[in-house]
């Protein structure tokens, strides 16, 4: 692989003018780009390094129900950085679980290439690794870049479910808690737009600006983006040791600095996302215990509050040291999907998620992220992302929250219009 160092003036106009040629130049229905990028954002554990990776010198194979395992071994046969996603619904390979409603984006359950190009971005200077001609690839990035023409248009954007079937929903589930069935259920609700046309890379840039988050992402997949602001990770491995972070508990930003440190405190008091976020906690520590040391896990933080544009939200951190006979990917599978993302038990509330919901995850609630060669890892929580599939012009981003025993099915409704509201504002007013 070769390896060269460049000096760059602007890093961040930088960044955009090598997303853009990397949009332009991947082309066609294997064009393959995907951007990692933090915003400056500090975070426990240290944010997305500002990473892009361009063109698929190798496409790994998925068949049959072991798709963890195809993994692992095609990165075991050839070590080498690997980014893509995993897709909610690889739940049914893992549990004896389906999903009745229909994919609408067209989203493989998992996909993950093996790029031509990564092009780390750091203060000063960028650091490119490939192994094709880097001073073609620098001719090509430093060459005045054609924008994208594509326009987006206003979207009618609609949500599947009405308010009232939404507070009906969080009523059953409240029931089945009652019940004893679960304890916390994480309910989620699609918003989508139809016969859009959008220009994806705008759109993203518009929601950096508006919802800069530090687990940023834009996927191209063909005529399949992904476009995302998420604040959460899933999972990251360095070494031997593993790391979660789940988000439970959230909370508007205020209009001014006593409004604002008003509602932080208020998030930081509420018992009830104190008991929701203890709830994912605990799950949390009994998924890593799964391929973990006895004894080895540690909460190194809980109930931080962290602030981000929009919202305040509450974060934890869960860490554990990998036992020597499990492998990068078996961590990632017995973590698989996130317990912020279920609800606890999570069998149970998996079952119940595709009762009540009326879309299918795919992709949403799932994890973006890379492996390195030596078996590292970084992922992040597929939320605050807008899905599209340029090729039917159908647009989709889905909300939730926590719903547990004393939840007020009105303020949860509420709770998921206000994490809506900046990608549909984004889609309604025409990037």
């Amino acid at each position: 692989m070769n390896v060269v160092r460049i000096a760059i003036d602007d890093v961040s106009v930088f960044w955009w003018r090598a997303l853009n040629w990397a949009v332009n130049q991947q082309t066609g229905e294997n064009g393959f780009v995907a951007a990692l990028n933090n915003n400056g954002i500090a975070y426990p554990n240290d944010p997305f390094r500002n990473r892009l990776f361009v063109g698929a010198k190798r496409v790994i194979p998925f068949s049959g129900n072991k798709s963890f395992q195809d993994l692992y071994a095609a990165h075991s046969e050839h070590p080498s950085f690997l980014v893509g996603y995993f897709g909610y619904d690889l739940k049914n390979q893992l549990e004896v679980l389906s999903s009745r409603n229909p994919n609408r984006l067209g989203f493989l359950d998992i996909y993950f290439v093996e790029p031509e190009w990564i092009i780390d971005f750091e203060s000063d200077a960028i650091e490119v690794k490939g192994y094709g001609d880097t001073d073609d690839l620098m001719r090509q990035l430093t060459a005045d870049v054609q924008s994208d023409v594509t326009h987006s248009f206003p979207a009618m954007v609609q949500c599947r479910v009405t308010s009232d079937e939404y507070q009906a929903n969080v009523r059953r589930i409240q029931q089945h808690i009652r019940e004893g069935d679960v304890y916390e259920l994480n309910y989620c609700i699609e918003f989508f737009a139809e016969n859009l046309l959008l220009n994806p890379l705008a759109t993203y840039q518009a929601l950096s600006q508006r919802s800069p988050m530090p687990f940023s992402n834009f996927l191209k997949l063909g005529e399949r983006y992904v476009v995302g602001a998420s604040p959460e990770r899933f999972l990251k491995k360095e070494g031997r040791t593993v790391v979660s972070q789940p988000i439970k508990g959230t909370i508007r930003r205020g209009s001014n600095e006593e409004e604002d440190a008003h509602l932080r405190n208020q998030l930081l008091n509420s018992e009830k996302e104190r008991a929701e976020n203890l709830m994912i906690v605990d799950l949390v520590r009994n998924d890593l215990a799964r391929s973990a040391i006895t004894g080895s896990i540690k909460v190194d933080e809980l109930f931080g509050i962290y602030g981000f544009q929009q919202v305040y939200q509450m974060i934890s951190t869960v860490s554990a040291t990998l036992r020597e006979d499990m492998s990068w990917a078996q961590a990632v599978e017995r973590a698989f999907p996130m317990g912020s993302m279920t609800g606890a038990p999570k069998i149970r509330a998996m079952e119940l998620i595709d009762e009540l919901e009326v879309s299918r995850r795919g992709l949403y609630s799932g994890a973006v992220g890379y492996v390195t060669p030596d078996g590292n890892f970084d992922f992040s929580v597929v939320i605050r992302t807008l899905l599209y599939n340029a090729q039917s012009r159908y647009a989709s981003f889905s909300v939730g929250s926590a719903i547990t025993y004393d939840s007020n099915p009105a303020e949860e409704w509420e709770e998921c219009l206000l994490k809506a509201r900046a990608i549909r504002e984004i889609l309604e007013n025409n990037p």
